[in-house]
């Protein structure tokens, strides 16, 4: 299942891996957040944040995981908290200014779940 297209202004509606993060992005509500993470294979809203919980079969992997996650939070200047160990890695987005989750958290995951695939 695709991540619920977002309609960029002047354009069709867009896959949410295709969107930019954009500064000042207000916080969702349950039912948007809920539609959004429907589409994100195991991602969980876990008080006011979303994350997902990654496993590879050897260190290598999760830190070519962790450098395409960075390269990523770079690129959109939106970063994650990350909890890194040998073969797995935790990611979770919120957005701290607006105080929950925004659009800006469900394309970073969607751009995360892109790279997975």
């Amino acid at each position: 299942m695709s991540a619920p297209a977002v309609k960029e202004p002047g354009c069709g509606p867009l896959p949410l891996a295709d969107h930019h993060c954009q500064n000042g992005a207000p916080r969702l509500g349950a039912a948007e957040i809920a539609a959004h993470l429907a589409t994100l294979p195991g991602w969980t809203m876990e008080g006011q944040r979303i994350e997902k919980h990654f496993v590879f079969s050897a260190y290598h992997q999760t830190i070519a995981f962790v450098n395409a996650v960075a390269w990523i939070a770079e690129r959109e200047n939106h970063h994650p908290v990350l909890s890194v160990h040998y073969d797995q890695c935790a990611v979770a987005y919120a957005t701290h200014s607006a105080g929950g989750v925004t659009l800006n958290d469900m394309i970073c995951a969607a751009k995360i779940e892109r790279v997975v695939a």
